[in-house]
């Protein structure tokens, strides 16, 4: 994914945001996937926070590479977390995946990612 694109996922990630939706507790945005660890806040569903993130970054990313078509695979992959889990170490898990993936030698060197803990 194109540093641009990396850039409105992480736009479209804080729109929920702000929108009231969803606070964000830790993300990754990967070459073909993204890792959300988010807490809801509003009234909506997680399916419906998901696929309106996933909406507003598609159309910004085909708008600015006047591609046209489906950017995002149908669907999610979803896991909810217990309160005894700790959040910080989901998070420290979620944050390391560039480095996981040699796409990095250390998890700063990658600028597509965020947790409030850090």
């Amino acid at each position: 994914m194109a540093f641009q694109h990396a850039r409105i996922v992480v736009q479209s990630v804080r729109r929920e945001d702000l929108a009231g939706n969803t606070k964000t507790l830790a993300f990754v945005v990967m070459p073909d996937h993204i890792h959300w660890l988010l807490q809801l806040t509003g009234g909506r569903s997680l399916s419906v926070c998901v696929n309106t993130m996933k909406s507003f970054a598609a159309r910004a990313i085909n708008k600015s590479s006047g591609r046209h078509g489906r950017l995002w695979q149908k669907g999610f992959f979803d896991r909810a977390m217990r309160r005894d889990e700790d959040l910080a170490a989901v998070a420290r898990y979620i944050v390391a995946n560039p480095l996981r993936a040699g796409i990095v030698g250390s998890v700063w060197e990658y600028p597509h990612w965020d947790a409030i803990w850090l």
